[in-house]
């Protein structure tokens, strides 16, 4: 499901992290996000390019 977040929201969600966090934490909260999405988008990837050479592979026999 889509979020539909403007860059209304999307400021206002870094302001409510700032002041959370703090300006010393954003850069590491930063750093931790990337590194999950990125993970994750890897993750997706490898199952889906793994779904794919099955259906080759049954679609051989």
């Amino acid at each position: 499901m889509p979020l539909n977040i403007g860059w209304t929201g999307i400021l206002l969600l870094v302001l409510i992290a700032l002041l959370i966090f703090g300006p010393s934490k954003l850069p590491q909260l930063g750093k931790a996000i990337g590194t999950t999405i990125r993970e994750f988008r890897l993750g997706t990837k490898e199952l889906m390019d793994g779904e794919e050479d099955e259906s080759i592979k049954g679609n051989i026999k």
